[in-house]
């Protein structure tokens, strides 16, 4: 949906903004990619920025140069928020940009085990990538696709589809007996 003014362009950024600062996760689905990614992230100098691969979370097909769809959710109610379209950018290690980035991502970062020399192993390790929004928002309260957004489960060896043994019931329900 276009915005038909300045006014209503500039209240799809606010929104945007807003969206991104307040929600923990978003959703990257990175081009050519059939599944979108939760990342954690932070809002930095008007982009989403993220870190990745090493050690921290997977950026599966994010590249500098290429586009990504993100969705962020609504912080109360969970559900879609927002989703634009974001070009991706690689911060280069000890630039101005990955400095800022890597300062506003270390707050965002829990239970990191090195939290001290953590921007020293994200240059050495990971890539540290800028989300820019770039046109019209896809998604806005107001204007949502119809029909369901669910996934089927992404494959994984841990995941199981098979009925439970039928000797368990009668383990379970024996203890609770005695």
């Amino acid at each position: 949906m276009e915005p038909t003014t300045t006014a209503d362009a500039f209240f799809d950024r606010a929104l945007l903004e807003e969206a991104a600062k307040k929600s923990g996760l978003l959703w990257v689905r990175a081009e050519g990619q059939p599944h979108s990614r939760a990342l954690w992230h932070a809002w930095h100098d008007g982009a989403v920025v993220v870190v990745g691969d090493g050690a921290e979370q997977p950026l599966h097909g994010l590249a500098a140069g290429s586009t990504a769809a993100v969705t962020v959710r609504s912080k109360d109610k969970w559900g879609r928020l927002v989703g634009w379209t974001a070009q991706v950018s690689e911060l280069a290690p000890g630039s101005e940009g990955w400095t800022g980035a890597v300062e506003e991502l270390k707050g965002k970062r829990l239970n990191a085990p090195d939290t001290e020399a953590i921007g020293e192993r994200w240059a050495r390790e990971c890539r540290v990538l800028r989300l820019e929004p770039s046109g019209p928002l896809a998604e806005q309260p107001g204007s949502m696709p119809d029909g369901s957004h669910a996934a089927a489960p992404m494959p994984s060896p841990v995941i199981t589809r098979q009925p439970i043994p039928a000797g368990l019931p009668k383990l379970l329900f024996r203890s609770r007996k005695r």
